[in-house]
């Protein structure tokens, strides 16, 4: 059972989401505006926030950062929007997964179920942040720093600088970047990653290309002119040493 806080504007959709969460035996807590929220987030302790996009008094990504700047509760998004620029900036922003409508209950609840278990692995043991703790970071992917080329990655320090400049990662695209450092020179199959990187196999390979996009644009470069990610059709992806 987990504390959730909804912060939907609709009421019939937010009666629905209720309805699904509260059936899941989770203890639901709601919000009809971005500051509503924001309020809920500071009063007491979430496991986890659903928060949608289209709030009337905010933008729902401003809230996002707004709620990043006081807490590291688990943020799921649901929005309409699914261009992968929008859904990169939302990851980039904070946003610990994410649900494009129209979708159904049962995955609205598998989403959540997925994120809550990704933060008690992270943490090793069944609970989660408190609003304004600390981030608990998922374990380093090896155990010492890894040069590629101009890239170096200390899973650690858990930091990456390329060319003697730090690059600004999300927690997801970290981990996803150390272990591929990890297996630098091997192909990485995408369900590989999903199962050690997300420790969910069974999610869409959809997440793993926005990650993927977002650390190709941040190592400066891109899937058709690849430096450091080289992507093997119908096999998976490497790092490799710019030639």
């Amino acid at each position: 059972m987990a504390s959730v806080l909804v912060v939907e504007d609709d009421p019939g959709i937010r009666t629905s989401l209720i309805e699904v969460l509260t059936g899941c035996g989770h203890v639901v807590r709601s919000a009809a505006d971005a500051f509503g929220g924001l309020r809920e987030v500071t009063q007491g302790r979430l496991d986890a926030v659903i928060l949608d996009l289209g709030l009337p008094d905010l933008d729902g990504s401003d809230a996002l950062r707004m709620i990043r700047g006081i807490s590291q509760v688990p943020v799921l998004v649901v929005t309409a929007r699914d261009e992968d620029a929008e859904i990169i900036r939302l990851l980039n922003a904070g946003a610990d997964d994410y649900l494009v409508k129209p979708f159904s209950g049962g995955q609205l609840a598998a989403r959540l179920a997925a994120v809550l278990r990704r933060v008690d692995q992270a943490m090793g043991y069944g609970g989660v942040p408190e609003a304004g703790g600390p981030l608990h970071e998922a374990p380093a992917a090896g155990r010492g720093p890894v040069r590629v080329g101009d890239l170096l990655v200390d899973p650690l320090a858990r930091t990456a600088v390329l060319s003697d400049r730090e690059l600004q990662l999300t927690r997801r695209e970290f981990d996803l970047l150390a272990y591929l450092a990890a297996h630098a020179g091997q192909v990485v199959s995408k369900q590989r990653l999903l199962t050690e990187v997300w420790r969910e196999p069974y999610v869409d390979d959809q997440t793993v290309n926005v990650h993927l996009s977002a650390l190709r644009r941040k190592l400066g470069e891109t899937a058709s002119r690849p430096r450091y990610l080289l992507t093997v059709r119908g096999v998976g992806i490497k790092l490799v040493e710019p030639r």
